[in-house]
């Protein structure tokens, strides 16, 4: 009888622990299309790899930097520069590596792991119609500059025009160290301040001659517009990264190595294809994933 009952007990403490193990991994992405994207590979990926998920989408990025930390979520896909500049306060420019390793230690003495980067860079970009980029020879931001000093001494009364968000063209790290860092010279005629939305639409319709944009958003392939490399290292680097709990990857064996898999996958020409596809060719973010991680053997 004693037997039968300590079988009982340990069987009983078995099953709690099972149980515990098998609590949903809860994963938060943040309120736009690439997330969304994220969420929905994610979500399928390891659902396929014989983990349970539980998503949690549309979290504004601090909201769900502190139920991480409090350990209401247990993963997320975050933007190095994300971290690097709204969490941590830090302002210094720094190469991708740069802000990777930093993140890396400084959120990791809170219990948070930073897993492997995936190839691509979310950042701010100025953006022109490809057509004209490649006409004009137009492929770094110096050489934008210096059309813009071109035509401001040729042609004084057509002016190049710039469509900012309202955010940026007033933010102290925003237009102003811009302009210092590339020596632009500007009117205040030649910026056109808009809704983020809305640049996109101006440079494709010639209302502006370049806009500031997301470098992976799906308008940019979808109004074939072309991403100017920032040449002077200017927008920091926002890297999507998966970052997970601590305590989180310890009691998921193959929990890293399925999130550093599908980091793996992504570039900025991967991502901004996936974007297209739910911004400008309508599909749903669960069916891009799903079609994505087929193609991929996934």
């Amino acid at each position: 009888m004693r037997l039968s009952s300590s079988l009982a007990a340990l069987a009983a403490a078995a099953f709690i622990a099972t149980q515990a193990q098998a609590a949903p991994l809860v994963l938060a992405t943040k309120s736009f299309t690439e997330q969304h994207i994220l969420s929905a590979m994610t979500v399928q990926y390891l659902q396929k790899k014989g983990f349970e998920v539980q998503p949690k989408t549309n979290i504004a990025t601090v909201i769900s930097r502190n139920a991480m930390i409090n350990k209401q979520v247990d993963m997320t896909w975050e933007y190095t520069g994300t971290s690097l500049i709204i969490f941590n306060h830090i302002n210094k420019r720094m190469s991708p590596q740069e802000s990777y390793d930093t993140v890396k230690r400084l959120d990791g003495k809170l219990g948070l792991v930073w897993l492997k980067p995936a190839n691509m860079n979310n950042t701010y970009a100025f953006a022109m119609q490809r057509k004209r980029a490649e006409a004009e020879h137009i492929n770094t931001m110096s050489e934008m500059v210096a059309k813009i000093e071109q035509v401001r001494k040729t042609d004084p009364d057509n002016n190049w025009m710039l469509g900012l968000d309202l955010e940026f063209a007033g933010r102290s790290d925003g237009m102003k160290p811009l302009q210092e860092a590339y020596q632009m010279e500007l009117d205040r005629p030649q910026i056109r301040q808009m809704d983020p939305g809305l640049v996109y639409n101006a440079v494709r319709d010639g209302f502006v001659d370049a806009g500031l944009v997301y470098a992976t958003d799906g308008r940019v392939k979808g109004f074939d517009l072309k991403v100017l490399e920032d040449d002077k290292g200017f927008f920091p680097s926002y890297a999507v990264t998966p970052v997970v709990r601590k305590d989180t990857l310890e009691a998921n064996p193959g929990l890293e190595e399925a999130l550093n898999t599908l980091s793996s996958q992504l570039n900025n020409d991967v991502i901004t294809e996936l974007n297209k596809k739910v911004d400008i060719d309508h599909q749903s973010p669960q069916q891009v994933a799903r079609d994505f991680l087929r193609s991929k053997g996934l």
